[in-house]
């Protein structure tokens, strides 16, 4: 399932991402590799996506969060 359409408060691992080579470089560069356990602070409609990944707070874009597959 896409990271976008998890809730706040459920941690889950990230399984692939689905980007070309340069998003795929920017999120492996903020942590967001394979087999990475995040946390999901921030989720709604509006605003900022918001996550926890290796003790650091990274924000994302919706559709940077929608080409992430995690379980």
């Amino acid at each position: 399932m896409p990271l976008s359409i998890v809730q706040a408060g459920r941690v889950v691992r990230l399984v692939a991402i689905g980007a070309g080579r340069g998003l795929q470089a920017r999120l492996e560069a903020m942590g967001l590799v394979p087999g990475v356990e995040i946390e999901v602070l921030y989720n709604h409609p509006w605003g900022p996506f918001l996550v926890s990944v290796k003790g650091s707070r990274v924000m994302l874009g919706r559709e940077m969060a929608n080409k992430i597959s995690v379980v």
